[in-house]
């Protein structure tokens, strides 16, 4: 028996990279996915190689996780085609350029609403319909720059710094609830948006790599919450 069949999961940022490969897991693994990003051609693409799996089915709705009320819609629309939802993975993010003394403001504004708005909306709009079932799992993505801070990474750091706060606080807010939370911070990753500034001298992760950390949380027994997940390159 698959270990996620019957379960319901919405992933956040899944056109490409760690998000794509995270809905790819979840429906080998038996479960309905909710494919969310902003490029609907790309969620639809994978939704059609998801529904030619012989598990788990898919539906794609183009999101923008910075506006609240895309995400109560999207959740809305996920719920009343699949019922509830069971896993909710918080990985939509964007990187910017982080240092505060060149004043990319703009790029500032846009990190912290995708990076620490975007998931709070998702956990605010999730999470009620988690608690009346007392069942389900938050997974937040977060990033080795939430652990470390280098010269150039100082506002980035600080969202993802952010995104490990909100996942520690649910961990307290949510104990003996039913409701689980995970962080994930990957190190360096290999996609298709950073393959120009990975490392020479020794392999990236595979997104891959990150997925299979979220099927280890989420297939843990119900009296087991992961609550931290660091995956570095070796």
């Amino acid at each position: 028996m698959l270990k996620l069949e019957g379960k319901t999961a919405i992933v956040t940022g899944a056109s490409s990279g760690i998000g794509k490969a995270i809905a790819m897991h979840l429906a080998k693994e038996g479960a309905n996915v909710v494919l969310a990003a902003r490029r609907k051609d790309k969620l639809d693409e994978l939704t059609e190689v998801i529904n030619g799996l012989e598990s788990g089915r898919a539906i794609a709705i183009e999101t923008d996780v910075s506006k609240q009320r895309e995400i109560d819609s999207m959740i809305t629309k996920a719920e009343m085609t699949f019922g509830d939802i069971h896993i909710y993975v918080n990985n939509a993010g964007l990187v910017g350029k982080g240092a505060v003394r060149n004043h990319n403001v703009s790029e500032w504004d846009q990190m912290i609403d995708v990076n620490i708005k975007g998931v709070l909306y998702g956990v605010n709009a999730v999470l009620p319909g988690m608690l009346e079932k007392s069942s389900g799992h938050i997974i937040n993505i977060s990033s080795v720059s939430g652990h470390e801070v280098t010269k150039v990474s100082t506002v980035y750091s600080a969202t993802k710094y952010a995104v490990r706060a909100i996942s520690m606080g649910l961990e307290k807010e949510l104990a003996r609830t039913g409701v689980r939370v995970t962080n994930i911070s990957p190190g360096m990753v290999e996609t298709e948006r950073n393959s120009e500034h990975l490392p020479k001298d020794r392999k990236a992760l595979d997104t891959d790599d990150i997925a299979q950390a979220v099927i280890y949380a989420v297939t843990q027994p119900r009296y087991v919450n992961v609550n931290e997940i660091t995956v570095r390159p070796s």
